[in-house]
């Protein structure tokens, strides 16, 4: 098993308002993006995220080899509880998930 981090070019988070948080995952090409999207279910980042599937919005932007899913923060941006205010480490996350 490798480490989605090290299979595709990057994986960027980031703020999607104070609600919601939008992950990018840049493959390398069409047939990095076949696997990468075939092997990453939406249940799968919703177990790693602790949220419902059913919750998650997920895009595979098959022209730009783009995986995107929109899940709702754990918490309101700037809310006491609030740790990450740009959404920026939610990427490492999946950078270290096994698949």
């Amino acid at each position: 098993m490798a480490k989605l981090g090290t299979l595709v070019h990057k994986i960027r988070s980031k703020n999607a308002g104070p609600f919601w948080l939008t992950i990018d995952i840049f493959c390398h090409g069409f047939d990095n993006f076949s696997e990468v999207s075939e092997k990453l279910s939406t249940s799968k980042v919703a177990s790693l995220f602790g949220t419902n599937k059913t919750h998650i919005k997920r895009f595979n932007i098959t022209e730009l080899h783009v995986i995107k899913f929109s899940l709702p923060r754990p918490h309101i941006q700037g809310v006491r509880l609030d740790r990450d205010m740009h959404g920026a480490s939610f990427a490492c996350l999946l950078e270290e998930f096994e698949l």
